[in-house]
């Protein structure tokens, strides 16, 4: 008897660029094969190579979908590069203006009074290059309302804001209003890329955002967040999200309750983990709450020692790591640091190499979301300027692809996958040609 599918692939290639055709049905590989038998509706691959779609395991839904829709700064070095960009298409006088990747070494971190005199006529929103800054003119101030403010909301003198807000998101959020950003150009522009899953990274994450993102996008969705984030349909709870500040750090015995209460609710931990100090003190943290378990995150691990990788791969760790930082940042890094630290930097052979489990996350907005600029980034490990940091890090194809596939092709699997073309040696990212999840084409070139 002849099998019947929802959608048969034919003339794909699989990894080794053999011969490969498959049948789906209900969402799922019914059969994967150098030749099939079978009928229903066909697609023509042409050529292109079959995979698992991609899953970015880092991102920030809500604020990359914002930045779609906001004045992007990332590329202005001078004062008058970001008046520019600031003052064009300027909406009706007190509407806001909300602006995205501002870079520190044009004029510092602003307060409201330098804001006025850069944008006077409209309230001021302007995030800095790291995310951990919002910086607010006096039109911005003044809607915030009354006081009292939280302990992110930086005070004059006279206990005025000065308009830096560190790390107030959901306050400000809150306090301001305002319709939610769209998510569906983003989740369209990911099915692009052939990202087929996502993993929100929001540490403040609770009922209401995942109100907001259960749905908004094609992508399957994990989510993680607070000890308020609730299970719920449209998406898989993720870890307990901790956010830890080197210049801020919390009572250790307060982060060593917190994963105490992650494990009794069944839930693994993540810890976002920029600087040695923050994984010094999160890896102590595991230590005291009775150690690390398989399915706990390091997030970043932007810097690690030689000397640590046996530890975290003996604790099961995992790292999720950006190597797309590597191309982006790359040229700050060689700045601003000592050529002997780059070595540990954003690290990725090495924790492979060791037994670490490495996964790849864009960091989005304050990374490139598309995730084959990472890829290529952890294959030749250049900068924008063609510098090569951590030359011993570089990993072959296979695994820089395997930092973001998540699925497989085989049998009983979800068709969550996507046609490409990368050849060998391509000096561009790939070309994903179709991108299915659950058996349903969400891209088509």
């Amino acid at each position: 008897m002849t099998a019947s599918f929802d959608l048969v692939i034919r003339n794909a290639r699989d990894a080794t660029g053999a011969p490969l055709s498959i049948g789906i049905r209900d969402g799922q590989i019914a059969a994967a094969a150098a030749s099939l038998e079978g009928k229903g509706p066909e697609l023509d691959a042409n050529g292109q190579m079959a995979g698992p779609g991609l899953h970015d395991h880092h991102i920030h839904l809500l604020a990359t979908a914002a930045r779609m829709e906001s004045v992007d700064l990332a590329d202005c070095r001078t004062v008058d590069a970001v008046l520019a960009a600031l003052r064009s298409n300027l909406p009706s006088p007190g509407t806001w203006v909300r602006a995205i990747g501002y870079d520190e070494r044009v004029a510092g971190l602003p307060d409201r009074m330098l804001l006025d005199a850069w944008l006077p006529d409209h309230p001021l929103r302007m995030q800095d290059r790291t995310g951990g800054y919002w910086l607010l003119n006096s039109a911005g101030v003044a809607k915030l309302g009354a006081p009292p403010y939280p302990a992110c909301v930086e005070r004059e003198a006279g206990a005025r804001p000065n308009g830096r807000i560190w790390r107030g998101d959901r306050w400000l959020r809150e306090r301001i209003g305002g319709a939610p950003p769209s998510l569906a150009a983003l989740g369209a522009r990911l099915a692009q890329f052939g990202v087929t899953g996502v993993t929100d990274a929001g540490a403040s994450n609770g009922a209401s955002e995942a109100a907001l993102l259960t749905g908004a996008m094609p992508q399957r969705l994990i989510l993680m967040g607070l000890e308020t984030l609730p299970a719920g349909d449209g998406y898989v709870l993720g870890p307990l999200k901790l956010l830890l500040d080197e210049n801020d750090l919390p009572p250790l015995a307060t982060v060593v309750e917190r994963i105490a209460a992650a494990r009794r609710s069944g839930r693994h931990v993540a810890a976002h983990c920029v600087t040695l100090a923050e994984l010094l003190f999160y890896l102590e943290a595991l230590h005291q709450a009775g150690g690390a378990r398989e399915g706990d995150r390091i997030e970043h691990g932007s810097v690690i020692p030689q000397s640590l990788i046996a530890d975290i791969a003996a604790a099961g760790l995992t790292v999720v790591t950006q190597a797309n930082f590597i191309r982006d940042r790359g040229d700050r890094y060689r700045v601003q640091m000592d050529g002997g630290e780059l070595d540990d930097l954003y690290r990725l052979g090495s924790l492979v190499r060791g037994g670490v489990r490495v996964r790849g996350g864009s960091d989005a907005p304050y990374g490139d979301p598309n995730p084959w600029v990472a890829i290529e980034a952890a294959i030749d490990r250049r900068t924008r300027s063609g510098f090569v940091i951590g030359a011993g890090e570089k990993v072959d194809r296979a695994a820089a692809l395997a930092l973001y596939q998540a699925g497989t092709l085989a049998k009983g699997a979800a068709a969550d996958l996507m046609l490409y073309g990368w050849p060998e040696g391509a000096a561009a990212p790939a070309a994903v040609g179709l991108t299915l999840i659950g058996g349903r084409i969400v891209w088509q070139s």
